[in-house]
C-alpha cells in the first residue's frame, strides 16, 4: 500500500518514470491584449467617470490590432473572460464575425411560458409595457416612436404580446413602478437619457427592459439599450473611412450639440485606429484661409454639417483643392436639402442614413406613403418612426440576438445586433448625393 501511495505522489509531482499530468498549453496573446485583460478584469467594480475612462483605455488598446489579430486573440479567450465583451464589440463594429457567443447567463427577455421561437428567431414576450411621454416637450418625438412601433405590431400576423402604455410625462418613477407591478414580462422605453439612468440605477431590474436611449449607466443584467446616438454615428463614420483606407482625415463640424458629439466620437474612433486628424475645424461661412493653411494634406474630408452649411462650404473646398477627395458626412447633411438644383453642390458626398428613408423595408409601407398618411412619419420625424418600428422588431427578436453569436435583424434604421454589454449596435445604410439627389449605396459606404 505504501508503494502505491509513493507511485501516486511521484505521478502528481511529475517525477521519475511516471507520465506527467497533461496541462493545457499556454496561450500567447498580443501585447495589447495582455495589457487590456487586467483592465477588463477590474471593470465591473468601477463606476462613473472611472468606468468610462477604463472602457476607453481598453478600446484604445484593442484599436491597435489589425482585424486578423483581434479575431485571433478574441477566439483564444477562455469562456467568461471579461475582455471578450470588449473584443466582441470591437469585432462587431468592424463588421467581423464573433468566434463564439457572449456569456450572458440565462437571458430570455420574456416569460418562460412563451411558445418556442419561430424559425426566424421571432419569440415575443406575453405582455409588454411601453413607457413614453404622452404630453410635454418630448410628446411629439414619442408619438413618432409610438406610431412606428404600432405599425410593426399590427403588421405582424403571428402571435403578438398584449400592449399597455404608461405615461412618463407625469413622473417616470411612478410609471415605471406601475409597469413593473402589472405583470409585464418586457418593458420598452423610456425615451430620455436621464430616465434610462434611473431605470438602470440598480444592477438588476425587476422586469427586462429595452430602453430607447443610452445613458451613463450600462443596461442592467438581462436588459438592453437601443439608441440613435450621435456617438454611434461617429463610430460608423470612422469605420467607413477606415474601410476605404483613409489615413489622414480633415474634420469640419458645426457648433450644435449633436454635431459636436458626432465629430468628437468620429475623431476618437479614428485616432484609436491610427488615423491622423489633419484638422478639426469649427464651421464658418468663410473658411478659405483655414483650409489653405493645413500642416499636411488629408486624403479624405468628414463634414458634420447640415445641408446649407455644406453647400456654402463646397466652393471653398474646391478652391483649396479638396473637392476631389472622398467626402463623407453625418446624416445631418440632409437637413435643409430637397432642391436638386441647389443640392448639386453636394454631389459625391457619402453619408449614413436609416434604411427605410432610402429603400423599401419588408413589413413597412414606403416612407413617402407613410408620410402621406401620418405626420409622425414625415420629414425629420421619419427617423423616429423608423426607430419605433425597429423597437418592435427587437421586442420579438431580443432573445435570438442574445443567444446566437452572429445573429442580426434587418430593420428600418439598419442592421441590428446585440453586444456583450446589452447595447444594440446598428450598421446603417449609406447614400451618396448624385445630381443633387441622395442615391442609396445599400449597406456599403464606398
Amino acid at each position: 500500500m505504501r508503494s502505491l501511495f509513493l507511485v501516486l505522489a511521484l505521478a502528481l509531482a511529475g517525477c521519475g518514470n511516471v507520465s506527467h499530468v497533461s496541462r493545457a498549453p499556454a496561450v500567447s496573446y498580443s501585447t495589447a491584449f495582455n495589457e487590456a485583460r487586467p483592465l477588463a478584469a477590474g471593470h465591473a467594480g468601477l463606476s462613473g467617470s472611472a468606468r468610462r475612462d477604463n472602457a476607453a483605455a481598453i478600446d484604445r488598446l484593442l484599436a491597435q490590432l489589425d482585424d486578423a489579430t483581434l479575431a485571433r486573440d478574441a477566439a483564444r479567450l477562455p469562456a467568461g473572460d471579461p475582455l471578450y465583451n470588449f473584443a466582441g464589440r470591437a469585432l462587431l463594429r468592424r463588421g467581423l464575425p464573433l468566434p463564439h457567443a457572449f456569456d450572458r447567463g440565462d437571458v430570455s427577455f420574456g416569460s418562460a411560458n412563451r411558445p418556442p421561437a419561430d424559425s426566424d428567431g421571432y419569440r415575443p414576450p406575453l405582455r409588454v409595457g411601453i413607457l413614453l411621454p404622452l404630453a410635454g416637450s418630448q410628446a411629439a418625438a414619442a408619438a413618432s416612436v409610438r406610431d412606428g412601433y404600432l405599425t410593426g405590431y399590427y403588421g405582424e400576423a403571428r402571435r403578438r404580446p398584449s400592449l399597455r402604455f404608461y405615461d412618463t410625462s407625469t413622473g417616470f418613477g411612478a410609471a415605471y413602478a406601475r409597469a413593473s407591478a402589472d405583470g409585464n414580462d418586457l418593458l420598452v422605453g423610456p425615451l430620455t437619457r436621464e430616465e434610462v439612468d434611473t431605470a438602470f440605477s440598480n444592477d438588476a431590474s425587476d422586469v427586462p427592459m429595452l430602453a430607447l436611449n443610452r445613458g451613463n449607466k450600462p443596461p442592467s443584467a438581462g436588459s438592453a439599450a437601443f439608441s440613435l446616438s450621435p456617438e454611434d454615428e461617429g463610430v460608423s463614420l470612422a469605420q467607413a473611412l477606415i474601410d476605404r483606407g483613409s489615413r489622414a482625415v480633415l474634420i469640419i463640424a458645426g457648433s450644435e450639440d449633436v454635431q459636436r458629439r458626432t465629430a468628437q466620437s468620429a475623431k476618437l474612433a479614428l485616432e484609436r485606429r491610427g488615423v491622423r486628424i489633419i484638422g478639426n475645424l469649427a464651421y464658418g461661412t468663410q473658411m478659405t484661409d483655414a483650409l489653405n493653411h493645413s500642416d499636411a494634406a488629408p486624403d479624405a474630408v468628414l463634414l458634420v454639417l447640415k445641408g446649407p452649411q455644406a453647400r456654402t462650404l463646397a466652393p471653398q473646398l474646391a478652391s483649396a483643392g479638396l473637392a476631389s477627395l472622398p467626402r463623407y458626412a453625418s446624416s445631418q447633411i440632409t437637413s435643409g436639402t430637397g432642391k436638386p438644383a441647389e443640392d448639386a453642390a453636394l454631389d459625391g458626398i457619402i453619408f449614413p442614413t436609416e434604411t427605410w428613408l432610402v429603400r423599401r423595408v419588408p413589413g413597412l409601407p414606403s416612407q413617402a406613403s407613410a408620410a402621406a398618411q401620418a405626420k409622425t412619419a414625415k420629414g425629420p420625424a421619419a427617423r423616429l418612426f423608423a426607430f419605433g418600428y425597429d423597437a418592435w422588431l427587437l421586442t420579438g427578436h431580443l432573445e435570438q440576438l442574445a443567444q446566437n453569436p452572429n445573429a442580426s435583424v434587418s430593420g428600418a434604421t439598419g442592421r441590428l445586433s446585440l453586444d456583450g454589454f446589452g447595447n444594440i449596435l446598428r450598421r446603417p445604410s449609406w447614400s451618396q448625393f448624385t445630381g443633387g439627389v441622395p442615391v442609396s449605396l445599400g449597406d456599403g459606404a464606398r
